[in-house]
């Protein structure tokens, strides 16, 4: 497929753009960017969600240990392959973000949430600079076609 420039991106050339194509190209250069505006902060995304799934005021529903394997499942629709969740668990570890008990389990540790609560107050400058000049109602009727080309293709809505 030929890279169109914006230059010949007409409203007619844009509709018969495959939006697979469209929407790859948008999650890698999102992840990418989310990842490293939180490098630059000193963590990693899959540490932020790992301690945002051990965690019983976030996506935890009991604030129960894990083990790495269940972690992994917890986080199956969103961790990337390149993503290593035992060493990204160990670096939350050796800074005492996370314990583990005799079990293998991971817990957070209170330093563990302090750690959460500090990342999760950067989210919404991420977000601000991913939404920058977009209205949120675009911004809805962007989600609203996906779902609706997701539904289409037999795909599976969360």
């Amino acid at each position: 497929m030929t890279t169109p420039t914006d230059s010949t991106l007409t409203d007619d050339r844009l509709a018969g753009q495959p939006a697979a194509y469209w929407t790859g190209l948008a999650y890698e250069a999102l992840i990418a960017f989310t990842r490293d505006q939180q490098a630059q902060l000193g963590f990693t995304q899959p540490q932020f969600w790992l301690l945002r799934n051990l965690s019983s005021n976030d996506i935890s529903p009991d604030g129960h240990g894990m083990t790495v394997p269940e972690l992994q499942e917890a986080m199956r629709s969103y961790i990337r392959p390149e993503d290593d969740v035992a060493a990204e668990a160990g670096a939350l570890l050796e800074r005492g973000a996370l314990s583990r008990d005799d079990e293998g389990r991971l817990w957070i540790t209170e330093a563990g949430e302090t750690e959460r609560l500090r990342l999760k107050q950067h989210a919404p400058a991420i977000r601000d600079r991913i939404h920058a000049g977009i209205d949120d109602a675009d911004y809805v009727t962007a989600l609203k076609v996906l779902r609706q080309m997701i539904r289409n293709t037999g795909g599976t809505l969360p």
